[in-house]
């Protein structure tokens, strides 16, 4: 069996309501004749929505394919125990030109009994905003379901929605149960549990191309919504010059980011798991043993659990998301 490398995948665009035109301009990705490219899919093992590989000999194979023949030396003991043949994580790019309805995502014994999947959890890092750009997240308020349901009914969800106004490098935790959306102007990195189960509670009255409003999910919301209120939601840190900084670490991921000015190695033979870079700013060249490949903003790239020592070089000043599972 031929050895595995680090494996960059083709992206899924995808048209959404909401959508705009900063991943093909910001990003200068090839979106093809998608006229509000919302979201690109950098790598995926959702079925129906499977990244290929585009690099090397196993170009052509999707994601579980991959894990089908390499099992735990792609994605790490421990991950193929827990996981099997299933891809853990799924990274999006998001450019939002409007409001995202509010929504919320079950977790995972909810969804396993209701749709039988993972649950979504996931984290939002900011990569460029209009100004005054806002999203929502969590409660404003306290909250217990009588209170919601009455805004539901009185029509005034978005006024017990708490709204948060965002910046270049903001990060947001989103643990299942836990209301959101996001608002116009932004374009961000998505980590998050393979799953594509969403319950919408508001759509703003939007109407669709068919002059539909979109399908609303309130019962199946009700009893998936976290309603503790947070005494904060946006996720503090401390970002280090060449070094790995923390974002976010749970169950499902663990998130760093790490800054970029000059080469870095990094070390991964005590970790299990493979480990997934998104660029999220700038440009780099990875190397490990022969293997060399070419990162730029709004890319990622998979590193196989079998391989420990790799190399990045920045061609300028360079961000990237550095995730695993522990």
């Amino acid at each position: 069996m031929n050895k595995l490398y680090p494996l960059k995948f083709r992206p899924i665009y995808k048209d959404k309501i909401w959508g705009g035109q900063k991943i093909k301009t910001l990003l200068g990705q090839n979106v093809g004749n998608i006229p509000n490219c919302g979201e690109a899919w950098l790598l995926s093992g959702v079925d129906g929505s499977q990244t290929e590989v585009e690099n090397g000999y196993l170009a052509g194979n999707d994601l579980n394919e991959l894990i089908e023949v390499y099992m735990d030396d792609l994605v790490g003991g421990k991950v193929y125990d827990r996981f099997g043949e299933v891809f853990p994580i799924l990274v999006k790019v998001l450019d939002t030109n409007d409001w995202l309805s509010v929504q919320v995502h079950p977790d995972d014994e909810m969804a396993m009994e209701r749709h039988h999947s993972l649950g979504k959890t996931e984290m939002w890092y900011i990569m460029d905003t209009d100004p005054g750009s806002e999203l929502i997240c969590g409660f404003n308020q306290k909250m217990d379901k009588d209170k919601y349901v009455n805004a539901l009914i009185d029509k005034k969800i978005p006024e017990i929605m708490n709204r948060e106004v965002v910046e270049k490098g903001d990060v947001f935790f989103i643990p299942a149960g836990r209301v959101h959306a996001l608002g116009p102007g932004m374009l961000l990195a998505e980590i998050q549990e393979t799953s594509d189960v969403t319950y919408r509670i508001y759509d703003w009255d939007r109407i669709d191309q068919a002059g539909e409003f979109r399908e609303l999910h309130t019962e199946l919301a009700i009893d998936a919504i976290d309603f503790e209120q947070q005494d904060a939601y946006k996720t503090h840190y401390k970002e280090k010059d060449n070094e790995t900084a923390e974002l976010v670490s749970c169950e499902h991921f663990t998130t760093n980011i790490i800054h970029l000015t000059k080469p870095v190695e990094k070390d991964y033979e005590e970790l299990d798991s493979f480990v997934i870079y998104t660029c999220t700013e700038g440009a780099f060249r990875l190397e490990c043993d022969d293997d060399i490949v070419e990162v730029k903003a709004g890319e990622a790239v998979l590193i196989p659990a079998t391989t420990f020592k790799v190399n990045l070089y920045p061609y300028k000043e360079t961000r990237l998301l550095e995730v695993y599972i522990l």
